[in-house]
């Protein structure tokens, strides 16, 4: 009985997996490299998401801010606001900024998901 009790331990026992063989010469390791880590995929993302970056600015810059702009009055002089060697007001500008391009791409993601595209 006890060696049956062996005999399933071993089956059970998962067994090692086979060495990968390493790729010889610098092309095929190379290319190794470019598949195991996905480096076009992320060069890809990396260019989309940079131009992705510039068309949400452009965006912002072009429609939203212009009706922030006549909704608050005078919007460009509170961006001269400083106190003492601070520009405190082109910090609220940049920041206004960054959250409505923050809303923007929720916006887009959102709208993604919406339409099923992953």
């Amino acid at each position: 009985m006890l060696e049956e009790l062996k005999q399933i331990m071993e089956l059970l026992t998962p067994k090692p997996a086979p060495p990968v063989a390493e790729p010889v010469g610098v092309k095929e390791e190379f290319l190794a490299f470019v598949t195991k880590y996905k480096i076009v995929g992320l060069a890809v993302a990396f260019i989309l998401g940079v131009y992705l970056g510039t068309l949400v600015q452009a965006f912002v810059g072009d429609f939203i801010m212009p009706i922030i702009a006549h909704v608050v009055p005078d919007a460009t002089s509170w961006e001269a606001i400083t106190v003492g060697p601070f520009r405190v007001g082109h910090f609220l500008g940049v920041l206004l900024t960054f959250i409505i391009v923050l809303l923007v791409v929720f916006g887009i993601i959102k709208f993604m998901k919406r339409m099923d595209i992953d």
